[in-house]
């Protein structure tokens, strides 16, 4: 059997409040869970439960504290919670592309480039990145006038759309999809929608979470309910 794109053990996450005495709050504990190519699994249960607590420390911009993250990298697989900083920088570059509803970028670069480089920084040939990028754009209704502007000029959800156009531009095997359709209206819900269902016929494993019932309903293959692995509250 194949082994799974994305493979959690045992993985546990523990913020401590030094600024209220070293005060230490559990988030998850003991998560375990695979996704498989051409996979979107979503993470159920209510807000605080750790959702994006988890995605973050696949990314790793959480720092793991128990467990491991395994990401599968072409013929290697790389555990996230041991990696070293460049390694994981490549298995981001190459690999695991990360989704949400917020969008940081560099001011003064216009939206297409935006889109673009996020296809070159993969290889992509740069008439290839180009067209792909117009493709999304057009796909996610910001309009043509739009795109040699930067997206700081532009309203929250064409902005949350430049977002999600620069995440699915690339060919990364894993994708993390953070609330991508947060905020959106039903006619670019539809499109992200087809979207991620165009990545599952293309084998890319997708852990995602969607507030969005009809959303959620639409792409998941399997949920994960987060609160069974509700970390102790400490004494």
């Amino acid at each position: 059997m194949t082994a799974a794109a994305i493979t959690l053990e045992g993985v546990g996450k523990t913020f401590v409040m030094h600024l209220q005495g070293g005060k230490r709050l559990p988030v998850v504990g003991g998560v375990a869970l695979e996704v498989g190519a051409g996979e979107c699994v979503v993470l159920g249960g209510p807000s605080g439960a750790g959702k994006s607590s988890i995605l973050k420390m696949i990314y790793g911009n959480y720092r793991c504290d128990a467990g491991r993250i395994l990401v599968r990298d072409g013929d290697e697989t790389v555990d996230v919670a041991t990696a070293e900083p460049r390694r994981i920088v490549a298995l981001r570059r190459r690999t695991l592309g990360y989704v949400s509803q917020f969008l940081r970028v560099i001011p003064r670069i216009g939206a297409l480039d935006i889109v673009a480089a996020a296809a070159r920084d993969q290889g992509v040939a740069e008439g290839e990145a180009e067209a792909r990028a117009r493709d999304l754009l057009a796909r996610l209704n910001v309009p043509e006038r739009l795109w040699s502007l930067p997206p700081a000029t532009f309203s929250g959800g064409e902005q949350q759309r430049v977002n999600i156009a620069r995440g699915f531009v690339a060919d990364h095997a894993c994708l993390l999809l953070d609330e991508p359709t947060a905020s959106l209206d039903a006619r670019n819900r539809a499109a992200v929608v087809e979207l991620i269902a165009e990545k599952k016929r293309r084998g890319v494993a997708m852990l995602g979470i969607f507030h969005d019932e009809d959303v959620r309903d639409r792409v998941a293959d399997r949920i994960v309910d987060v609160t069974r692995f509700a970390a102790p509250i400490a004494a």
